[in-house]
């Protein structure tokens, strides 16, 4: 006998040994019975949490808070798919930031966004119970790389894009694509236990909640 029979023999003689696996259980909630404005207060309190800043705004306040948020940025870029009239406030008022759209046909360069001060996106669907919002590619949204490289994050959610659990957000969008999963801005605890901000992606995260 070889090698390789002993060992296969070996295995098969255990796995006939072995107790029959019982049924995993599937009995996982699949709904969470919250509404819209538990929803958010949830959502609200777990980006809180995790050191993100939150604004719950009427849906025609969005554009005064960008242009606000956008203040002090030299520059910043949008996805080619952003609702033009996020920016109509930035537009209207005298500014030094310079604006890059990033899009399929022309797509920023790794060195031209690690020049960008900050990014305002979209989002696809916003999970309450775990404060994590999810960006799909859509063309409010962008590329995965415009999201993670500038050092600050404006990220727009509509609020009737808030699921109270992640099946119910799992749901609601198409798996297939390219998703981005945010919980607050990239931190790590790794080193000796110190919170440390922006090591993988942007350290400052403002989200505008548009009711």
């Amino acid at each position: 006998m070889s090698a390789r029979e002993d060992i296969l023999g070996r295995i098969r003689s255990a796995l006939r040994d072995s107790p029959e696996v019982p049924p995993i259980p599937r009995g996982y909630r699949a709904t969470s019975g919250l509404d819209e404005a538990a929803c958010i207060d949830l959502l609200v309190d777990r980006l809180e949490d995790y050191k993100a800043h939150v604004s719950v705004v009427g849906a025609a306040e969005v554009p005064a808070l960008i242009a606000g948020l956008l203040a002090d940025a030299g520059s910043y870029v949008v996805p080619d798919g952003l609702d033009a009239r996020w920016l109509a406030a930035v537009d209207s008022q005298p500014s030094n930031a310079r604006r890059r759209t990033d899009s399929a046909a022309a797509p920023l360069t790794v060195a031209e966004l690690d020049s960008v001060d900050a990014v305002v996106t979209g989002s696809a669907v916003a999970v309450a119970e775990t404060g994590t919002i999810i960006l799909d590619g859509s063309p409010d949204q962008g590329r995965r790389a415009i999201s993670l490289v500038p050092d600050h994050h404006i990220c727009v959610v509509d609020a009737k894009d808030i699921a109270g659990i992640l099946p119910e957000a799992l749901r609601r969008i198409d798996g297939t694509r390219p998703l981005t999963m945010i919980s607050g801005p990239s931190a790590t605890s790794d080193i000796e236990l110190e919170r440390v901000e922006g090591v993988h992606g942007p350290r400052r995260l403002d989200v505008i909640i548009a009711r």
